[in-house]
């Protein structure tokens, strides 16, 4: 980082802190907080920072991913491993395709189960519909892809038309699927196959108090 200036690395120093603290990538407004500078002075420096391939960002909040960290899983300071997090999916009715990256969570190597460490990623949870198997508004799922099919009653990601959402599996006759809610106050979906991709199982969870 001999290129870089004393602030940049400053500013990258703290943004990789707060990843391995908090599991997701800082906001501009904590970076100008933590260093008491304006944001406009913050965003001069990721520019910079950007140009220099020292980080990626996008207009999205909490976007910022560094360039030294491996794309997908790797360790970090006390945590066994950390997958990335890849934005927001509904608990609710479907919602928009997943975010972008928003930074990374630490889990521990027995979620892994059938998985491997690539295989793994993290999603924030947005809606109740599925309060009754104890998830909950701004939880994040842990989740595995690709190792094997989902059976009936794994609670899935899953693709719909586009949109993502999170529900319990259950295949149906004639070529349907059912996504279905573990709460009273949403109605069962059930789609044609053809329709629906499992991007993802849930193998975990992880909250904050």
């Amino acid at each position: 980082m001999k290129s870089l200036t004393e602030k940049q690395k400053n500013i990258l120093e703290f943004i990789e802190e707060f990843l391995d603290r908090e599991g997701m990538a800082p906001t501009v407004y904590e970076i100008a907080d933590n260093f008491q500078i304006k944001t406009s002075t913050v965003f001069a420096h990721l520019r910079a920072l950007q140009k220099k391939k020292q980080l990626s960002r996008s207009s999205k909040a909490r976007s910022i991913s560094l360039m030294s960290r491996a794309r997908g899983s790797r360790t970090m300071p006390n945590c066994a491993l950390a997958i990335p997090l890849l934005g927001r999916v509904n608990a609710g009715l479907p919602s928009e395709s997943i975010e972008f990256k928003e930074g990374e969570v630490c889990i521990s190597n027995t979620m892994l189960g059938e998985h491997t460490p690539e295989q793994m990623f993290a999603l924030r949870v947005q809606g109740e519909s599925m309060r009754d198997l104890g998830i909950y508004d701004g939880d994040i799922v842990i989740c595995g892809q690709g190792a094997s099919k989902p059976r009936p009653g794994d609670i899935v990601v899953a693709l719909v038309q586009e949109e993502v959402t999170v529900k319990s599996y259950f295949p149906k006759t004639g070529g349907r699927i059912e996504l279905r809610p573990a709460n009273p106050d949403f109605s069962v979906q059930v789609y044609p196959i053809a329709d629906v991709t499992i991007q993802g199982k849930v193998v975990g969870l992880h909250r904050k108090y």
